[in-house]
């Protein structure tokens, strides 16, 4: 690798020659300006305004155009007279917690590396000292005409330098942040968390940009006469989002089919009821009619539990009860039908122990009829 600019790292009274070296690469594919009519190549040529004429590299110099349209020279030894420190060093001003820098501020990545066989000790006592502390250097360099900001860190056996922008470089979030009075709903984040789930992670050194490989393909079929490869069909991305429930399951599914991950209904069925019991049992209030769409096999620790064996479902015990109120009415028909037969038995010896007193009685009268009265004698 080349080295890009050499001056050295100031770390208090220690000096450390090093040489700057890009820790990056670019693999885009450039195109060239062509002629349609002919396929010449279009270049740009640098002409002078005054002269009109082209001039070389060795003519062209710097200039500052002020507010009224002139120009100021300025040249190299004007810049390199400055009485700034960083024009040959990374001075550090500072160690800080990594996570004190943000992100948004990191810009092109260097690797810095020890300048000579004197350079390594100090190099190397740096580098171990950034690891024990675990924390990063903060620095100032100048390079390519302008002061800059740098983050040292360590990077396996290497400090690698990260360029930062300058604090009032980063805009504001004010004008381009979404409208805080939308309120987003439990089902759809339990639908979200079970989308991360199934993503879940990644190796960044799996990910390579299919792009660029598509266009070297293309490439090499116009450069051997072959067929363009044709692109394939596939759903179109974006448009209105009517219904986010729906579209969250439909990711979830996607997801885990593109996975190789079955999508059964009975693991759906725990985000519904995880959502219809966080709901207050509204779970359908997206409007839309989607089909519940199956968890993960790693359920995140908001999935409802599940049933514990041993106990009787509400259907089982539903039909049990019903058992058993069948047979306490057949009990209470079978012992009416004994108490009424046993009545009418009842009744009608009575009615029959009645007639036969009516007989005797009627047969006593006319025997008593039958026989003569004896007169008194006188």
């Amino acid at each position: 690798m080349r080295s890009i600019w050499n001056g050295a790292i100031s770390f208090g009274l220690v000096s450390i020659p090093i040489k700057l070296v890009n820790a990056t690469e670019s693999h885009s594919i450039s195109f060239r300006q062509i002629h349609l009519d002919d396929g010449g190549r279009i270049r740009y040529r640098k002409f002078c305004e005054l002269e009109d004429r082209e001039v070389t590299g060795g003519e062209i110099g710097k200039a500052y155009e002020d507010g009224d349209g002139s120009l100021i020279p300025v040249t190299d030894e004007d810049l390199a007279a400055l009485p700034i420190p960083t024009t040959r060093t990374i001075e550090i001003v500072a160690f800080v917690p990594a996570d004190r820098i943000d992100p948004l501020q990191m810009d092109t990545a260097y690797y810095l590396s020890a300048n000579g066989v004197p350079a390594t000790k100090p190099y190397i006592l740096l580098r171990e000292a950034l690891k024990r502390s675990r924390k990063v250097a903060i620095a100032k360099f100048a390079l390519r005409g302008r002061e800059r900001l740098g983050m040292l860190r360590v990077v396996d056996d290497v400090i690698a330098m990260h360029g930062l922008l300058w604090p009032d470089e980063i805009r504001g979030t004010d004008e381009v942040a979404p409208d805080a009075s939308v309120t987003v709903r439990d089902q759809e984040l339990d639908l979200a968390d079970a989308l991360m789930d199934t993503l879940g992670e990644v190796d960044l050194a799996d990910l390579h940009d299919d792009y660029r490989e598509a266009v070297e393909e293309l490439i090499a079929a116009k450069a051997s006469g072959e067929r363009v490869p044709a692109a394939p069909e596939g759903e179109k991305a974006g448009g209105k989002v009517l219904d986010l429930m729906a579209a969250l399951e439909k990711s979830v599914r996607a997801a885990k089919e593109s996975r190789g991950e079955e999508t059964d209904g009975a693991t759906g069925g725990a985000t519904g009821a995880r959502a219809g019991e966080r709901s207050g049992g509204k779970a359908g209030e997206s409007g839309g009619s989607a089909e519940v769409t199956p968890l993960p096999a790693r359920r995140s620790a908001r999935t409802a539990p599940k049933a514990v064996g041993g106990k009787k479902s509400t259907s089982t015990a539903k039909k049990t009860a019903a058992k058993k109120t069948a047979k306490r009415t057949t009990a209470k028909q079978t012992s009416g039908t004994t108490a009424r037969t046993a009545t009418k038995s009842t009744a009608e010896g009575a009615t029959k122990g009645a007639a036969k007193k009516t007989a005797a009685k009627k047969n006593a009268a006319t025997a008593k009829k039958a026989t003569p009265r004896k007169r008194a004698s006188a």
